[in-house]
């Protein structure tokens, strides 16, 4: 007898459950990567439902482990959220939220907290109805807004230093089966000049001014890629922008020696990191390469616990195959249970999938409630059928892993 009727018969059981569950974890703010409030209020949730192991990891982030089986599933979910800018632009508390047509009004309730719920539930039904034998499997909630992906490094370089075999992202995908998406780098180029009074400027050397003609260059690569340079037919176009601008300079009546821009360049798969810097670094005229000098940003703010885990702010493209056994189990799954095929799709926005697929090359999907356009606006929100529906989703998912990597296990074999 197939599972699928009795995880929504349970799932269905645990609605209200799971709706005032989401409620109480986005009424606790979880700016700026403090997640550790959020943390208790969930680890408390896990120990109610019997898991085996519940705690903090060292950078501050929520390990909730079932099982001891040899094939390992993590099932991530970032729980802290961007802040909340003007409240007066909400019309409603931005963490106690309202709820309206079906759906939560919340921070936190789309990017990411919805699949929380679901995922510390789902796996608990899992365990109940026996769909978890020969797995270990990890709810993951962890810390992404402040750098992605360092999170899923530690787990897999610090602690647990445990490298999965599968990997189930929880960000909005709508319902759908996400399969990767465009990486990103974040680079510094500092101009050097020389300071003079604004009233003798030409004795200087303004810093700006140098800098200027790469702004013009940076802008005409990024118009080359939008004309096709680079395009994936997938991922789409790469992209490059400048995101900020720093002066510095004596006062403002003295020419600047030394102007920074700050560049966000989005990646697709066929643009390995020497190729990405050696381009920004071409855009630099030779008689001036002494004097602008490019930079890739490094991450080592401590978390809220102090723990300091130094990363380079290089996140890979990645992209998971429509074969690929994981992917096909997750179209099983929403077929098994919603008697239909959904399309796959891929974000727009970064993920923790840049480490565990771009980086650790382990296979991961995403599959969430909620529409990534909301993230991060005063409209954010999730509908409250699929925060409970996610759940069924999660729960059969590590079934259809193992049904589906026997078969293909068999037809390779043949």
């Amino acid at each position: 007898m197939e599972p699928y009727s009795e995880i929504k018969r349970q799932v269905e059981e645990k609605r209200e459950e799971i709706i005032q569950f989401l409620r109480e974890i986005c009424a606790i703010p979880s700016m700026e990567s403090k997640i550790g409030p959020v943390g208790e209020r969930i680890q408390a949730e896990m120990r109610k439902l019997g898991y085996d192991e519940v705690r903090f990891d060292k950078m501050g982030n929520t390990l909730g482990r079932i099982g001891d089986g040899e094939k390992v599933i993590v099932f991530d979910s970032h729980i802290d959220t961007v802040g909340v800018g003007d409240r007066d632009a909400w019309g409603w508390d931005p963490f106690e939220g309202k709820i309206e047509d079906g759906n939560l009004y919340a921070r936190g309730a789309c990017d990411e907290k919805g699949s929380t719920p679901g995922m510390v539930h789902g796996l608990a039904i899992a365990r109940d109805l026996g769909l978890l034998d020969g797995y270990t499997v990890y709810y993951f909630g962890n810390m992404e807004e402040w750098c992605d992906g360092i999170g899923p490094n530690a787990f897999v370089e610090v602690d647990p230093q445990l490298k999965p075999d599968f990997v189930v992202i929880g960000e909005p995908t709508k319902m759908n089966v996400y399969r990767g998406h465009k990486g990103r780098i974040e680079l510094k180029i500092t101009a050097m000049g020389r300071s003079a009074h604004a009233a003798v400027h030409y004795i200087g050397d303004n810093a700006v001014y140098k800098m200027a003609s790469i702004i013009n260059l940076v802008r005409e690569l990024d118009r080359r890629f939008r004309f096709g340079m680079g395009k994936h037919p997938v991922l789409g176009n790469p992209s490059i922008a400048v995101t900020n601008a720093v002066a510095r300079t004596n006062s403002l009546n003295a020419v600047p020696d030394q102007f920074t821009i700050y560049l966000d360049r989005r990646l697709t798969l066929n643009e390995p990191h020497d190729y990405v810097i050696n381009l920004i670094k071409g855009l630099i005229p030779d008689y001036l390469q002494s004097e602008i000098l490019v930079e890739e940003l490094f991450y080592d703010e401590p978390s809220y616990t102090g723990f300091k885990f130094p990363v380079s702010k290089y996140f890979p493209a990645w992209l998971q195959e429509e074969s690929h056994p994981l992917v096909q189990a997750g179209q099983k799954s929403i077929l098994d249970l919603w008697g239909e095929t959904r399309p796959l799709g891929t974000w727009d926005f970064s993920t923790n999938g840049t480490y565990w697929a771009g980086k650790a090359h382990i296979p991961s999907i995403g599959f969430g409630p909620g529409d990534e356009r909301f993230a991060h606006t005063f409209m954010e929100h999730v509908g409250l059928d699929d925060v409970v529906n996610a759940a069924a989703f999660y729960a059969l998912l590590p079934k259809n892993i193992a049904e589906i990597y026997d078969q293909s296990i068999l037809h390779s074999e043949d």
